[in-house]
């Protein structure tokens, strides 16, 4: 009964103004210094006293209690603070559209059952108001999704190879992971019983080195517009043919002018011509050596790499000169062959030979000490 009493006054006090009657920003400031209690004590005891007592709005009206019902079983003494707070929190927790009727019909069945029950039945016949009064439930709110963290590193060490380390999260992870298995496969077994002995990470760089050509080659991509190479050449032409020297790519690094004829099969070519001091005299017309109506038909062509027994696709491929460019030779389809980066390398650096036969399609002779008759040989999976 004094608890019904005191919230009764706090109630009084709240309506008539704690700052007019004593200097206070708040009811329960007012309240803790005169009993006490931290602000954060006097708080509970004041908003209980609110919600379960009538006060009054600026014009004087009254405004009736949240939670009538429960305040008849609370001056009763039959509920004690805690199923009183209870209580309050369920009523916050209804649907902002619950009419004022269903509002005081659920108040009336928490404010009954408190009398006997515990904080476990209170729980549970929230559920079941909420599941009344709310059949839908409240839609799901995703939470604010987290930046993901990825992380890459890359960096050029002394003896020219570059370190790549990183970290992905775990959707990025296994995309990456499917991405580099797709590519990451053993070649099979070759017709001379060469089987693929690469170990699994160097096959999984190769297999980067392949997707790293699939984006360059997306004509929408930032910087290549769909080139795989754009070679800016810095050494002379007889350097360049004769594949000594050395020649710098993208104006970021060194590679050989061997290497430079290799990347030259299917570029866009920037001749720069450099003087003895090494200032660059002129730059000339970026030079595209496979056009893309050119690329269309030896896709149709070769159906893949055109090696024998070699099952990649055409994206996966490099338009290779047969009679290099460099050294005379037409950018013309009698004088293109598609290979991928593998057999790409081995022709240019390998004893294998590649010509195109009379009938206009491509064949390899291997080396002497693969097939001392050297009978020539063609890829014919691609075109069963």
């Amino acid at each position: 009964m004094a608890t019904a009493g005191l919230g009764q006054f706090l109630a009084e006090i709240e309506s008539r103004g704690v700052k007019d009657l004593y200097g206070y920003g708040r009811t329960a400031n007012w309240f803790a210094d005169v009993a006490g209690l931290s602000v954060g004590e006097a708080g509970a005891v004041v908003n209980r006293a609110i919600a379960l007592n009538p006060t009054r709005a600026l014009d004087g009206t009254e405004v009736p209690p949240a939670a009538p019902a429960t305040a008849a079983v609370a001056a009763e003494g039959l509920v004690g603070d805690e199923r009183i707070d209870q209580i309050l929190e369920i009523l916050k927790k209804l649907p902002v559209d619950t009419s004022v009727e269903d509002r005081a019909s659920a108040e009336k069945i928490l404010a009954d059952l408190a009398r006997d029950a515990g904080p476990r039945q209170l729980v549970d016949a929230e559920a079941n108001l909420l599941a009344w009064l709310d059949p839908d439930g409240n839609e799901a709110k995703d939470p604010e999704p987290k930046e993901p963290r990825r992380e890459i590193t890359l960096e050029r060490r002394k003896d020219g190879y570059w370190k790549l380390t990183g970290l992905l999260d775990d959707e990025t992870g296994a995309r990456t992971a499917a991405a580099l298995e797709a590519h990451a496969a053993p070649r099979p077994v070759d017709e001379f019983g060469q089987a693929d002995l690469r170990m699994k990470c160097e096959r999984m760089g190769d297999a980067w080195v392949d997707i790293l050509d699939l984006a360059i080659a997306c004509p929408d991509q930032p910087g290549t517009s769909g080139y795989r190479t754009l070679l800016h050449v810095t050494i002379g032409l007889d350097e360049l043919k004769s594949g000594l020297g050395t020649a710098c790519l993208d104006f970021v690094g060194t590679m050989t002018a061997r290497e430079a004829r290799l990347a030259a099969c299917d570029c866009l070519m920037l001749p720069v011509v450099m003087s003895a001091a090494g200032e660059p005299l002129d730059v000339g017309r970026l030079r595209r050596f496979v056009t893309p109506g050119q690329r269309r038909a030896l896709n149709i062509r070769d159906g893949g790499c055109a090696f024998p027994g070699c099952h990649r696709r055409p994206k996966n491929c490099h338009a290779h000169h047969i009679h290099h460019w460099a050294d005379g030779g037409p950018t013309d389809l009698r004088n293109l062959v598609l290979l991928c980066g593998f057999h790409h390398r081995l022709i240019h650096h390998g004893d294998w030979e590649v010509r195109m036969a009379a009938d206009g399609l491509p064949e390899f002779i291997p080396p002497q000490y693969r097939d001392p008759l050297r009978k020539p040989r063609r890829n014919t999976l691609h075109h069963v």
